[in-house]
């Protein structure tokens, strides 16, 4: 009896020890993960496979000029713009992460301007024919601006007539007409005409006493 009970007991398997415990645990989160990146592996490719899809599709519809995609993680994001780059397509990425951040694409020829993407750098709608207004409102200000600034560069007109100013002084007529009287213009002149002859003789006669070689 004694000999049977002993085989029975020594036939079961022993409790497992605190470091298989482990072990097996180790394992089977293992397995999880790479379950779930097999998963996530091909939900990328699914992923992939559609963009290239909708990509080909804006292409051949020669009526899209642009694509708005839906709101998508950072990864998923990366692969929209690796494809759009192969097929040649712009493509830019806009909102706020975990948010609403999304990409939006172009195709080459409607590839879009500064102002286009600032608009949608702030959250708002691009309407081509407001952008032009505002282009137009714009160009008509810097062009009054630059006008304003030529004028700025000539002669001011001045705020009061400097002959009304000292008229108690020299009359109606000015002192630019009066040097140009016939009155003044005479005189002035033999007094110029005396004034040479003067220092004509002056000067010959202070040569005569200035050595030859010192002229």
């Amino acid at each position: 009896m004694a000999d049977l009970l002993g085989s029975i007991l020594g036939s079961m398997e022993k409790p497992p020890s605190a470091g298989e415990e482990e072990q097996k645990k180790a394992k089977a989160r293992k397995k999880q993960i790479e379950k779930l990146k097999e998963a996530e592996k091909n939900r990328l490719q699914k992923f992939r496979l559609k963009t290239q899809a909708k990509v080909e599709e804006i292409l051949k519809d020669p009526s899209i000029q642009k694509h708005k995609f839906q709101p998508m993680d950072k990864v998923s994001r990366s692969i929209v713009h690796e494809v759009c780059e192969i097929a040649g397509l712009t493509s830019f990425s806009f909102g706020h992460e975990e948010e609403d951040r999304h990409v939006m694409v172009w195709k080459k020829e409607y590839a879009p301007n500064d102002e286009e993407l600032n608009a949608y750098k702030r959250g708002e709608d691009w309407n081509p024919e407001e952008a032009k207004q505002k282009a137009m409102e714009k160009l008509q200000v810097e062009e009054a601006e630059m006008e304003s600034r030529k004028r700025g560069h000539n002669d001011p007109e001045p705020k009061s007539n400097y002959k009304d100013k000292y008229q108690h002084l020299i009359g109606t007529t000015s002192a630019k007409e009066a040097e140009k009287s016939p009155q003044l213009t005479k005189p002035m002149g033999l007094c110029r005409q005396r004034t040479k002859k003067i220092f004509a003789q002056s000067n010959k006669s202070w040569l005569t006493h200035v050595p030859s070689d010192k002229r």
